[in-house]
């Protein structure tokens, strides 16, 4: 009976030693693959934790390139688009970022196709380098084209400093020709008023103290009955004595007054405020105008020169008496002489 259980035990298969070896097999397999998840995740991580960084420090330079971009006046649609550009470059970069971490949070789940996800990470970190690359080299072209700007801005700084000291040179001489005409105007002011003091004097002691000649401020005064008939403009024979007097002063002072010393002398032929009942005349200014005209043209007839005179008619609009009385009218009927600059 022994005899037999030993030799049916003899007689059995033994499974325990082939099981113990697919367990130990498997076991070896699993610490292999846990080993191999273990190294991927933790190169895994510092792919990506040093891509945060990258990204932080891109993020910072491109705003930086921001406030800079900002101080910038010149080509600012032209920057503005580059910055979109780098931003669209950032966003892809931040989308590739986010789609890594979605494998590596896969690949956390599940272990088995570890190989094959570690490659399409890998694939995903390269074009993430790329990309940060191609956003390296865009920021390097916006730092350039800054540096032109500052450039030129700088020579456009340069430029107007140069233009406000030559404007400040010029408005110096500017002033100081200034001062000088207006010191030369007065001199040349003083001079013609003396002469036209000594002008007036001298007519004075030709034409007497007569009651329809008068002084008024710097004119001679003349009635103009003292030359023309009611309501006409040619001198009469005692008019013309009197301008016969006045041409021979006025000959002798243009010989007198230096070259450069431009004078004139102005002839006014003022009316009285009643209208005119001529069919010569429309109006009072045409006729004081042709009576100013008319002394003038005698007086050149007479060798004063031409571009010495002026004729000029200003009608009833300039009364010396404004009262509505026959002796104001009579006053303000008149001829003026007066000694003045061009």
């Amino acid at each position: 009976m022994a005899l037999a259980r030993g030799r049916r035990g003899s007689s059995e298969f033994n499974y325990w030693p082939g099981f113990v070896d697919a367990l130990s097999t498997l076991i070896l397999a699993i610490v292999f693959i846990l080993t191999v998840f273990v190294v991927v995740q933790f190169f895994l991580s510092q792919e990506v934790s040093g891509k945060d960084k990258a990204l932080e420090q891109l993020n910072a330079k491109i705003a930086q390139l921001n406030d800079l971009l900002s101080l910038e006046k010149l080509d600012k649609l032209g920057l503005t688009d580059e910055l979109a550009r780098v931003r669209a470059g950032l966003a892809g970069a931040e989308a590739d970022r986010d789609r890594v971490k979605g494998l590596y949070e896969g690949l956390a789940k599940s272990g088995t196709d570890a190989a094959s996800r570690a490659g399409e990470l890998n694939k995903a970190l390269d074009s993430e380098k790329q990309i940060s690359a191609r956003a390296l080299a865009q920021v390097e072209v916006l730092n350039q084209q800054i540096s032109a700007l500052r450039r030129q801005l700088a020579a456009l700084e340069e430029a107007l400093d140069a233009s406000e000291s030559r404007n400040k040179e010029s408005q110096t001489r500017i002033t100081d020709l200034g001062q000088r005409l207006n010191i030369a105007l007065a001199q040349r002011v003083q001079e013609l008023s003396r002469y036209r003091s000594e002008f007036f004097g001298r007519l004075r002691a030709i034409l007497g103290d007569r009651p329809d000649i008068r002084i008024v401020g710097d004119r001679f005064v003349f009635q103009s009955e003292v030359f023309f008939d009611t309501g006409q403009a040619t001198l009469l024979p005692e008019g013309r004595a009197e301008l016969d007097k006045i041409a021979d002063a006025l000959k002798d002072l243009d010989k007198k007054i230096p070259s450069e010393i431009p004078w004139v002398l102005r002839v006014d032929g003022h009316t009285d405020v009643r209208p005119i009942s001529s069919p010569q005349y429309k109006s009072n200014w045409e006729l004081s105008a042709d009576r100013a005209i008319s002394v003038v043209q005698y007086l050149v007839s007479l060798g004063v020169p031409p571009q010495r005179l002026v004729a000029a008619g200003f009608g009833e609009f300039q009364p010396l008496d404004p009262a509505a009385t026959e002796e104001a009218y009579r006053r303000n009927r008149r001829i003026e002489l007066k000694l003045t600059e061009k």
